[in-house]
């Protein structure tokens, strides 16, 4: 008889510690698996990213294609091709609608495309001055217009049916939101039970925007600073703002009324190279880099970065998710 076998209680005692400090070393190793970096095809030009809750969605501003990712291994390719002079600048996913809104810059064209197929819905046309980004509710779609003070918006029917290419409307942005002539004003946008809430780039200040007027209220952010603001990004209540020349994304609580935000963290890594919009998974926040906007031809290099968010102690998108499904 082997020595070990006169102790049975201890041999057991033995494998389970063993197999517990294997079930503990499991989700150590997937996690390290995720990669830092995702390679997007040379070229690309991105400028906007959006999730679904499982791939990344990247819009191309060469020709307005859409690559789908999967964050976990950093795999991914072609999921709508692009044509001649079509863009698409922000994304904003609809996963229960299995669709990808895609906002078109200076085409003023919005594009609907189905998630799965990639397959083009619609294309919604508006007179527009810059379509920059966008974002859907259960009751319609919200496109930013950076040049002129609008928004311009989509309905949606029952059910998220999407309505007939030429049943849009324009909604007009005033109240304390002004816009400054010649620049870029009103960029990034999302939606918060107390309204819609948008960066104004021009003067590095947020604000709330009732969707149904289209009044402005300045977000006191207190001392803190969103110049060269982008694209939002909204999870629960934390709100990250991403500066794009500033290589960096800014941290911020909302209010349950959208009146204030107070910055609790930063984030930054030497990856950045001009972020522009960012999309949460998890406790991670993947963001694309805009670098020279498309200036570097069909060679020039493009990814997406990841950071990490699990140290600000904020709402991640699985907190989130399983407060939504408490609550329902």
């Amino acid at each position: 008889m082997h020595p070990i076998d006169e102790h049975p209680a201890a041999t057991r005692r033995v494998a389970a510690a063993t197999i517990a400090s294997a079930l503990l070393l499991v989700p150590a190793a997937a996690a390290a698996q995720a990669p830092d970096r995702i390679d997007l095809p040379n070229g690309w030009a991105p400028e906007g990213i959006t999730t679904d809750g499982s791939s990344l969605f990247v819009g191309s501003l060469a020709d307005g294609a859409i690559w789908r990712g999967d964050p976990a291994t950093g795999a991914g390719d072609v999921l709508a091709g692009g044509s001649e002079g079509r863009v698409s600048v922000g994304l904003d996913a609809e996963p229960d609608a299995g669709r990808i809104w895609a906002a078109g810059g200076g085409s003023g064209e919005v594009h609907a495309y189905d998630s799965e197929t990639g397959d083009l819905l619609v294309t919604y046309t508006f007179d527009a001055g810059f379509l920059n980004d966008v974002v859907a509710t259960p009751e319609a779609v919200y496109v930013t217009d950076s040049f002129m003070p609008q928004l311009l918006v989509i309905p949606l029917g029952e059910g998220g049916a999407l309505p007939e290419a030429d049943a849009v409307e324009v909604l007009p942005i005033g109240g304390e939101l002004e816009y400054t002539p010649g620049t870029f004003n009103v960029n990034g946008i999302v939606s918060s039970p107390a309204g819609l809430v948008v960066v104004q780039s021009a003067d590095g200040e947020l604000f709330r925007v009732d969707p149904a007027t289209g009044e402005g209220a300045l977000i006191d952010i207190g001392e803190a600073s969103v110049s060269n603001g982008d694209g939002l990004e909204l999870v629960g209540q934390t709100l990250y703002v991403v500066r794009n020349q500033l290589n960096q994304v800014a941290v911020f609580e909302l209010d349950e009324g959208a009146t204030t935000a107070t910055q609790v963290a930063e984030l930054s890594s030497d990856d950045l190279d001009v972020p522009t919009t960012a999309a949460a998974l998890g406790s991670d926040l993947w963001a694309v880099n805009a670098r020279d906007f498309g200036q570097g031809g069909p060679n020039e290099e493009y990814w997406i970065t990841r950071l990490d968010t699990s140290a600000i102690g904020g709402e991640s998108m699985d907190d989130h998710e399983e407060a939504a499904a408490d609550d329902a």
